[in-house]
């Protein structure tokens, strides 16, 4: 199919931004959608299926209207996301109407099916697994979560965790109290919390002590009442520290489990406490599981295809 489309009025300064620099937009969009994009002046020519060639030339009619000035990256790649997704997410709009969280991000929503449900099991349910390839907001999600449950009041502390484990490579021991030797393995979660509540909040919540920060062997021992409880990189446990970690909740508390299989550092031969978790628990009532894919990735849309080409490698040698 062949769709034609003009933008008018014409505006030259707007034209250049929806196209990018050398046209990259453009070529995003057509990797995006399968489609071929040709243009001369104002004039497009989008060739292809015919629902991905008119899901292709809302988008373009849609970052046209936005194109007053160069549109960033981040904000390029969400709207080819959207568009990717617009009929799915579509379909489920209804339920997430009344969602909205308290952060400042006021635009937080779930972005694929996927991500809204996720956001839906987190909510009704005590305990949720999020496990799924990098990019699909799984850690992200969680903390919105969290900190909407502390504006609420829902919980009275929000505490993060993640196995210190090497991705790969020895870093040999590093300098400083215990706070800076676990910082970077926990610099992700600082990020998060930074863009979901504001480097001044945050700080204030360390020091009165609603917001905890800690690497999974300080969960020993504990039992975690009225708390909003989010491990993340899961896949880096172990059989027993799962357990060890999901025994821990206490009453009034929630837990949300992040973690990506394709990308386990234990040491060859140790089984994974994430997956034998999901294989144990997927049928226990008030344990939710979401399961991500490539299709839920919202960074880069190259890291979407990433994902699909690892994937696919896999497969093949599997077989």
């Amino acid at each position: 199919m062949i769709l034609r489309h003009a933008f008018i009025p014409l505006n030259n300064a707007r034209l250049a931004h929806l196209c990018g620099t050398l046209d990259e937009h453009l070529r995003s969009i057509e990797a995006a959608f399968d489609v071929s994009i040709t243009r001369r002046n104002e004039s497009f020519r989008i060739e292809g299926a015919r629902k991905p060639a008119e899901r292709a030339v809302a988008l373009l009619q849609s970052l046209y209207d936005r194109a007053r000035k160069p549109i960033p990256a981040d904000e390029f790649q969400l709207a080819l996301v959207e568009a990717v997704q617009a009929d799915d997410v579509g379909a489920s709009k209804g339920d997430d109407d009344e969602l909205v969280l308290r952060t400042r991000r006021t635009d937080l929503q779930g972005r694929t099916p996927n991500q809204a449900s996720y956001l839906r099991n987190i909510l009704g349910h005590d305990i949720t697994f999020g496990i799924g390839p990098a990019g699909t907001g799984k850690t992200f999600l969680a903390v919105a979560c969290a900190v909407d449950a502390l504006e609420r009041s829902a919980v009275q502390r929000i505490i993060l965790t993640r196995p210190a484990v090497e991705a790969g490579e020895r870093l040999g021991f590093l300098p400083g109290d215990l706070a800076q030797k676990v910082d970077p393995y926990l610099r992700p979660l600082y990020d998060a919390l930074y863009d979901l509540m504001g480097f001044d909040r945050v700080t204030k919540a360390f020091e009165k002590g609603t917001l905890e920060i800690a690497p999974l062997a300080f969960m020993r021992g504990r039992t975690l009442n009225h708390a909003f409880v989010i491990l993340d990189e899961a896949q880096n446990t172990t059989p027993e520290q799962m357990k060890m970690f999901l025994t821990r909740i206490g009453f009034g508390s929630k837990a949300v489990v992040t973690g990506d299989v394709s990308q386990i550092d234990l040491p060859k031969g140790q089984k994974s406490g994430l997956i034998e978790a999901e294989r144990i628990l997927k049928r226990v009532r008030g344990i939710a599981m979401t399961r991500f894919t490539a299709a839920d990735v919202v960074r880069h849309p190259l890291v979407a295809r990433i994902v699909e080409a690892y994937d696919a490698a896999k497969k093949t040698t599997d077989t």
